[in-house]
């Protein structure tokens, strides 16, 4: 064999040679590259996946949020209306033209008669006073006491006090009605 000859294979020996190394090398790289394809997809996956929990969870705790403020400010509409009502009914009994007042006062110290003792001081509202002063029969009329109407009697030495107000009568009549206040307002729930 000839020196050219020789050189004409060894070329053509390496040329082989390099062609395999690069073929070799196309195939890792373009499996490297798949491979980095489908971790990448795989971590895209997983991170949408997680987002899109990260997203209802935010939503449905939006929407739970949004609904327990509503229902505060409904319940605190609702307790403004109950607190103007009841203060409008205040008003109204602690009225000097209440119809009927006369009556029910008249009511209340017959009521005292048959609890109280003969020597316990009557203290009228000051709004009743004169129609007590009337009304007021076996009892000594003494300085006024605070409320919207009625009277409180009370022992010579203070140790016993009878609650004719009706401040008292109110709140118990409001409490026992209050069912009621709160359907003819905000309806049957």
């Amino acid at each position: 064999m000839t020196l050219d000859a020789l050189a004409k294979e060894i070329a053509a020996a390496a040329r082989k040679e390099a062609k395999a190394i690069t073929d070799a090398a196309k195939a890792e790289a373009k499996e490297t590259l798949s491979e980095a394809k489908a971790e990448a997809q795989a971590k895209r996956d997983e991170v949408v996946s997680k987002a899109e929990r990260d997203c209802a969870q935010n939503r449905t705790e939006t929407v739970a949020s949004a609904r327990q403020a509503n229902q505060k400010q409904i319940l605190i509409a609702r307790r403004e209306e109950l607190d103007a009502t009841r203060e409008s009914v205040r008003e109204q009994i602690g009225s000097a033209r209440l119809k009927g007042r006369a009556d029910l006062l008249k009511a209340l110290v017959n009521e005292a008669k048959g609890e109280a003792d003969s020597d316990m001081v009557l203290r009228p509202v000051a709004l009743d006073r004169s129609a007590l002063q009337k009304i007021g029969g076996q009892f000594d009329i003494g300085d006024d006491v605070s409320g919207i109407g009625g009277f409180v009697l009370e022992s010579a030495d203070g140790s016993i006090v009878l609650d004719y107000r009706f401040d008292g009568r109110l709140d118990e009549a409001w409490v026992a009605a209050l069912p009621a206040v709160n359907t003819a307002l905000f309806g049957d729930e």
